[in-house]
């Protein structure tokens, strides 16, 4: 089966992509860039993404640009539902793109941290599917959790201490007085 899987960062893909390869999966990977904030923060993830793509001979579409804009836009007055809006566009530019290169599915690095709202993503994926006509392949791949993070840093990578967003830089960084 061929699929298209959404990358978050280098370190959330070593175990998801280590199964779906065991599984036989033709994997590609796509890696999504508008909620990464800053766009230091956006360059840093991509060329550790790179370089692992190109130790393990994994090809991965580049999302081209730097929206922010439309990310902040869309979540302005609504950061409590931040999260919903960001895994659907994800997910959605995902099976968008898998539609037309016509893989059998979709899936995404998201279902691999414990950290993200495992029911929602699952739920949108399956929403995604019915309005894509693109199937959303779930896999809970949190049970590799320590695996992966072990392996990330026996590679040396960059590994970034919040999810992506502006928001979540701020709470993972800021701390009232």
């Amino acid at each position: 089966m061929k699929i298209l899987l959404h990358i978050c960062c280098a370190p959330c893909s070593v175990y998801p992509l280590s199964v779906l390869r065991d599984e036989g999966m033709d994997t590609m990977g796509f890696f999504y860039r508008y909620n990464i904030h800053p766009y230091t923060e956006c360059l840093k993830r991509q060329q550790t993404l790179e370089q692992y793509a190109g130790d393990i001979d994994l090809k991965v579409i580049y999302q081209q640009g730097y929206e922010l804009e439309t990310f902040l836009q869309n979540v302005t007055f609504r950061e409590s539902r931040r999260c919903r809006y960001c895994y659907h566009d994800r997910l959605r530019t995902t099976a968008l793109l898998a539609k037309r290169g016509r893989f059998d599915c979709f899936s995404t690095t998201l279902l691999y941290s414990k950290f993200q709202n495992h029911e929602m993503i699952h739920a949108i994926g399956e929403a995604v599917e019915k309005d894509t006509g693109v199937s959303f392949y779930y896999r809970d791949f949190r049970p590799g959790w320590k695996e992966g993070i072990e392996t990330s840093k026996k590679l040396g990578m960059y590994r970034q201490q919040y999810c992506g967003c502006i928001y979540s830089e701020k709470e993972r960084y800021y701390r009232s007085e």
